[in-house]
């Protein structure tokens, strides 16, 4: 009959790797720990009883033409919500053009890519869940170089007879306008003087002569950038 091996020790544990529960760091760390889950256990409870809640609202983003926006609201919602965000009362769908994004439990966000001034408008966000449902809106407000889309055409008109030059111009802010002749500023009166519109700007040249033959610029500027276009009047 063999003899039975003696029982191995166990190994002690590395240096550093124990704990001692009589330890004033040790307790107070636990205690820490205690208190944390129950301010956890806590906060969830009070997430599963009531309905959808704003914690932070959205805020009003500006949009640089060409570039992305997002708009963030921060919720309290348990279970988890129906998310729906929408522009001027329509729905958007999460797609190329806007997304839906979570970034944790309690933050979801729109972005809104590609931006252009029809993106100019009222957000809405409406979260829902069983127990009921709330909403908050913010604006996103577009600014877009200024600049000439159609520059007005070449034009050639007899004596006497109306000349009319016309420039589809954008711009937000709104850009400043302005009319030259060969290099000088227009001085309006009631025969040569233009209009500006949301989209076009108009030079009207009334009883046509020969003097008013020459190039004809028209230019727009506001705080992010300027354009310009030419065209020859020839009247005969």
């Amino acid at each position: 009959m063999s003899k039975a091996a003696p029982a191995k020790k166990p190994a002690a544990p590395p240096p550093g790797c124990t704990l001692d529960i009589n330890d004033p760091q040790v307790q107070s760390a636990a205690i820490r720990i205690q208190a944390s889950y129950r301010g956890h256990r806590s906060r969830k409870e009070l997430r599963e009883k009531g309905p959808p809640r704003v914690l932070e609202p959205l805020k009003d983003v500006v949009l640089i033409e060409g570039s992305a926006a997002k708009l963030t609201c921060r919720i309290s919602a348990f279970p988890d919500p129906f998310i729906r965000w929408s522009k001027d009362g329509k729905e958007l769908r999460d797609g190329p053009k806007y997304r839906y994004v979570f970034e944790d439990p309690d933050v979801v966000a729109l972005v809104v890519r590609d931006g252009e001034l029809a993106d100019l408008g009222q957000y809405s966000i409406n979260v829902t869940n069983p127990f009921g449902q709330c909403s908050d809106s913010a604006r996103i407000l577009v600014e877009v170089p200024a600049k000439i889309q159609k520059g007005p055409d070449n034009t050639k008109a007899r004596k006497g007879t109306t000349v009319t030059l016309t420039a589809e111009i954008m711009g937000e802010p709104p850009p400043d306008v302005g009319w030259t002749k060969d290099g000088e500023d227009i001085e309006e009166d009631d025969r040569v003087f233009f209009e500006i519109g949301t989209t076009t700007t108009t030079l009207t040249i009334r009883r046509a002569t020969p003097q008013d033959s020459g190039k004809y610029e028209v230019y727009v500027e506001n705080s992010l950038g300027m354009d310009q276009s030419f065209a020859r009047v020839d009247v005969a």
